[in-house]
């Protein structure tokens, strides 16, 4: 496609370039414009500033699905280091009702490594249980588990956040939204929401649906969860109304609540500035984690076959196991993918905070981003003199 729709805009920091040739690269070989943004940051320090597609600049906020559990278990590794959280206390200490149905011995770690079981709920969420973490974890209290919890792990699509954020309130007494906002997004000015203000409004651009070709939308249509699976739990496919992915962020509701799992609104430069934050040290502020609890959360403590996805796959706590499928990060590497092929992460070995987002869906990998960001955060990785 190319062409002027979608030239390259913004800056790099000398030494920076290879990385707007890969972006160039990518744009250029783009069938459909992804209207994507990247920004890296080295050392705390911005290096990388680009966006690229016909409606899209560096302040087009969007929303950015899974890179919000980033978000919201950067919070629940900071109360751990706080000492508020203790991982190896069973969830239901926290919160009595969640020990219903057999889940009464899961740990607040395996919680964390997507190994609950309770991925969904029998007959699905409405959209607007989706969008309230409340309400979801409401009803996933009382719900029997999809496989003995403790036993396997299984990526826990739209309710981790909630999962993980009722622990959360019960211990605080106030929602991960509020924690993130204190400590994390108004403290660094981020442009990355759990919950758009209405004033933001104006700025929001639509996620954008894929466009495949003749043989893609067959491949989709042969590989569509079968209505009884526990894949179709997980993305909701069981609901009397599957939920359409592209109409869920587009949904006003939804950006509004901000589901911690996957409704956060943001722009790149919103994202790797979280990460950055969360590794180095930002306009005079210490990293917000220190390094023995970004090891704790980073490291993989599960690996095997998703029982979601059907997919080998690896999860730290909260974080997905990214080193593994990008082997130039380091092994402490916090990151997120997101739904429409999009990746946040820090890599503390190399100094890199990353954020790739795209409005447009790319075509599903079923594992992790958009193919792309090989290039792009290797490149990224490679100008900031990392191994």
């Amino acid at each position: 496609m190319a062409g002027g729709d979608n030239q390259v805009h913004g800056t790099v920091t000398e030494g920076f370039e290879g990385v707007r040739e890969a972006f160039a690269a990518v744009l250029d070989e783009a069938r459909d414009a992804p209207e994507a943004q990247l920004v890296v940051h080295v050392d705390g320090r911005r290096v990388v500033d680009l966006w690229g597609g016909p409606g899209t600049t560096a302040d087009t906020l969007t929303g950015v699905y899974s890179l919000t559990k980033g978000a919201a278990h950067l919070v629940v590794a900071l109360l751990v280091q706080d000492g508020v959280l203790d991982l190896d206390r069973e969830v239901a200490a926290y919160w009595p009702e969640f020990g219903a149905e057999g889940k009464e011995r899961l740990t607040l770690r395996e919680l964390l490594a997507h190994r609950s079981g309770v991925v969904g709920v029998d007959g699905g969420f409405t959209t607007g249980e989706l969008a309230d973490d409340r309400l979801m974890a409401a009803r996933l209290a009382g719900q029997r588990p999809f496989w003995e919890p403790g036993t396997a792990y299984g990526y826990h699509a739209f309710v981790i956040g909630a999962l993980t954020g009722e622990v959360v309130r019960r211990v605080t007494g106030r929602s991960i939204h509020e924690i993130y906002e204190e400590r994390i997004r108004a403290p660094y000015g981020l442009d990355f929401h759990l919950g758009l203000p209405e004033a933001l409004e104006a700025r929001y651009a639509d996620v954008l649906p894929l466009l495949p070709t003749p043989q893609e939308a067959e491949q989709l249509a042969a590989n569509a969860a079968a209505p009884d699976s526990v894949r179709a739990v997980a993305f909701n496919q069981n609901a009397t109304t599957p939920t359409d992915l592209v109409a869920f962020a587009n949904t006003r509701a939804v950006r509004a609540l901000g589901p911690t799992s996957s409704g956060g609104v943001g722009t790149a430069r919103g994202v790797a500035g979280m990460y950055a934050a969360a590794i180095s040290e930002v306009d005079g502020r210490a990293p917000l984690l220190k390094p023995e609890t970004v090891t704790k959360f980073a490291r993989v403590h599960y690996r095997g076959t998703d029982l979601v996805t059907g997919i080998e796959d690896a999860f730290g706590l909260g974080f997905e196991g990214l080193s593994g499928r990008y082997p130039f990060l380091g092994p402490d590497t916090l990151g997120h993918s997101g739904a429409t092929g999009s990746l946040g992460f820090a890599d503390p070995d190399n100094g890199v905070a990353y954020a790739y987002t795209r409005r447009r869906f790319s075509f599903p990998t079923g594992v992790g981003a958009a193919l792309e960001n090989h290039r792009l955060a290797e490149a990224a990785v490679r100008a900031a003199g990392g191994r």
